[in-house]
């Protein structure tokens, strides 16, 4: 799924991209601007990403928390996660980075939308995001 999103054979709200990762809005956000940094070239695990992408997505990752946080969204705060396998809720065998804005008080409905996640309606948050992305 995400290899077609790499490939632009797949739709995908992108964020931003360099020749080796991409970002874009997650089809079932956890909350508004929940983005997916995915390493271009295909690894399944963790333990099958060389050194470099990992650092590449964890470095994308921070710009857009930053982003998040300081840009259009006003996220009061950001997880960074990686679901690494099946029993850790992977669900897409392609290694990816969540950054999750937060927001005061959002505790209640981020569990209500892990347990029953909704496609996404706006593709506008990635215009907020790019629009914050530092340097």
């Amino acid at each position: 799924m995400f290899c077609a999103i790499v490939a632009g054979e797949a739709p995908a709200a992108v964020v931003t991209e360099t020749d080796e990762v991409i970002a874009f809005l997650d089809v079932r956000p956890m909350s508004e601007g929940h983005t997916l940094v995915v390493p271009k070239r295909h690894a399944a695990r963790l333990a099958d990403l060389p050194a470099e992408d990992g650092a590449r997505m964890f470095a994308l990752g921070h710009r857009l928390a930053r982003a998040a946080r300081d840009g259009g969204l006003r996220a009061d705060a950001v997880n960074l996660v990686v679901n690494d396998g099946r029993a850790a809720f992977q669900t897409v065998d392609h290694v990816h980075l969540h950054v999750i804005p937060r927001f005061a008080g959002d505790k209640r409905a981020v569990l209500r939308r892990f347990l029953r996640r909704k496609p996404r309606t706006s593709d506008g948050a990635a215009a907020l995001l790019r629009d914050a992305l530092p340097d």
